[in-house]
């Protein structure tokens, strides 16, 4: 089922594997959008100049008795997500190489296919408990004629409010959003956070709540197929990982309390802002109770 498309012109969704992809979570959003509906492969950008083999191997497979060889590469989709509706999807291994470079080239490519929006996913390991929603952040900025000047953002304030402004490393899906920005396209990023103590498994959750993200954003009712009881079984199993470990246990205990706290501030401040005071003795009070 569908609702009225966000915009008449198609965006393209970006994920990269690697460091901007904590199980998966991020780049698993394409696989599953490639997977469930019409799509077909549509360009490639070359690895030549963009990847260290050595960290990025080629893969050999055979196919009908012979071998080939899978090179590193970018894959540029279009992806029918409802009748008259498409989109492009970019899935790549993070490049080693040339940045500035990539990302000038894969916006040219988003320019031919006169694409309105550039959407990059993410996802990263954080201290938060599988028993409660992962967190998403959001962060868009849309533009308009008069906030351009020669392609800066003039007015900072574009962006979403809500958004939490970041000072550290990053990875490609930034850089790739910056340029976007000063190329004078719409964008917008989404990052889901993953329990770093299930660090050696996919997050179907964490893909899960990225495709709702971008079902909301569409205006498209996206299948989500078997994610939700993928999800269901990736909780158990954590469950039951929990159990067999007393220190994890406790340490996914203080997480619970911690989000629990968190909900209950944002509601405390919800609508109007409340007097220190008053925070302050509503915390307390929940606090006791999470200790009784």
């Amino acid at each position: 089922m569908t609702t009225d498309a966000k915009t008449t012109k198609p965006i393209m969704v970006c994920a990269f594997e690697g460091w901007n992809d904590a199980s998966q979570a991020a780049t698993n959003v394409i696989r599953h959008l490639v997977a469930s509906y019409e799509s077909r492969e549509i360009r490639h950008i070359r690895t030549d100049s963009y990847y260290d083999l050595q960290s990025a191997r080629p893969m050999i497979c055979h196919v009908s008795g012979q071998a080939r060889i899978i090179w590193p590469q970018t894959t540029f989709y279009e992806i029918t997500v409802a009748p008259g509706t498409h989109i492009y999807a970019q899935i790549a291994p993070e490049p080693n190489y040339r940045w500035i470079d990539y990302c000038r080239n894969s916006l040219r490519i988003a320019d031919e296919l006169d694409v309105s929006e550039i959407v990059t996913l993410g996802s990263m390991f954080a201290d938060c408990p599988h028993t409660r929603p992962l967190p998403v952040e959001e962060s868009a900025l849309r533009r308009c004629e008069s906030s351009i000047r020669g392609g800066a953002v003039k007015d900072s304030e574009n962006r979403e409010k809500g958004s939490n402004p970041y000072d550290g490393p990053v990875g490609i899906p930034t850089v790739l959003d910056m340029l976007a920005e000063q190329e004078g396209f719409d964008t917008n990023s989404m990052w889901v956070s993953v329990p770093q103590y299930l660090a050696g498994d996919e997050c179907p959750q964490g893909t899960l709540q990225i495709l709702q993200r971008l079902s909301q954003m569409l205006g498209v009712q996206l299948n989500v197929g078997t994610l939700p009881k993928q999800s269901v079984m990736w909780k158990a199993q954590a469950d039951v990982l929990a159990n067999c470990n007393d220190d994890l246990k406790l340490y996914i205990r203080h997480l619970e309390d911690k989000y629990d706290l968190d909900q209950q501030l944002d509601k405390l401040s919800g609508g109007t802002v409340p007097q220190g005071d008053q925070i302050a003795q509503e915390a307390e009070e929940f606090l006791s109770h999470i200790e009784d």
